[in-house]
């Protein structure tokens, strides 16, 4: 069973996390399935803007499988992956750790009336940072309260100040994202991915997104052919013959 499913309404593509069995976590699977979804997503003509979903209604996302940790950056928008189409979140029930990242990174939230988000790593010793951009993305001391306190931010609260677009009754948040994403598509494309780009632009990246960015152009180098014709070419003393790759 493919940890990740995608689902195609026409030019619309349904992304959902597929572990109900275990409240969605986030596994090595996940994360790597999430990040091929949403690169083939971006390089479809056909696709035009993706919802992001998880199976069942009882969480969008436990968080992180502390049973099969993953890396997590894959599965994040705008760092493990990147398009210029809009992505709509729609959540259900909790909304853990990792899984708050991943809907904060999204163009649109949608979620339904029992969403709880949650981030309770500083209560068990651990973070991998990626939330520190959430104080971006909502008012700084309700954000701090989350990530120090680990307090449970309902739904309403959320769309209170701003950092979810709609709260919809049980059930319907998946409906209510492929409503929105209806509307998207009597939009003009290019104006819709230049306003992304340059919203992107505007919005502070965080020292995790920037670790990561740099992390990816190093592993290029260290992964390419030149760096192993450079190592060839000073053991067999000669010029190298760099090729770009």
């Amino acid at each position: 069973m493919p940890a990740v499913t995608v689902e195609h309404r026409g030019a619309i593509a349904i992304i959902r996390i597929n572990r109900p069995e275990r409240l969605n976590a986030i596994s090595q699977a996940v994360a790597v399935e999430m990040q091929q979804a949403f690169q083939q997503f971006d390089a479809d003509p056909d696709r035009r803007v993706a919802v992001l979903s998880a199976s069942g209604n009882r969480a969008f996302s436990s968080g992180a499988d502390v049973n099969d940790l993953p890396e997590l950056w894959r599965a994040i928008p705008n760092v493990g992956y990147h398009t210029d189409k809009p992505i709509i979140a729609a959540t259900s029930g909790w909304v853990v750790g990792g899984g708050i990242v991943m809907v904060m990174m999204c163009d649109l939230l949608v979620s339904s009336a029992d969403t709880q988000f949650y981030y309770p790593e500083a209560k068990l010793g651990t973070t991998a940072g990626g939330i520190s951009s959430l104080a971006a993305r909502m008012p700084h001391h309700l954000a701090m309260e989350i990530m120090l306190l680990g307090s449970k931010i309902t739904a309403q609260r959320a769309y209170d100040v701003g950092f979810v677009n709609r709260v919809v009754a049980n059930g319907e948040h998946e409906a209510a994202a492929l409503g929105m994403a209806e509307q998207l598509l009597d939009s003009a494309p290019l104006v819709i991915a230049a306003l992304k780009r340059l919203v992107n632009e505007v919005m502070p990246g965080g020292p995790i997104e920037r670790m990561v960015a740099i992390s990816q152009t190093v592993a290029k180098v260290r992964q390419s052919d030149d760096l192993q014709e450079g190592i060839r070419a000073y053991k067999e003393k000669r010029k190298p013959r760099f090729t770009g790759r």
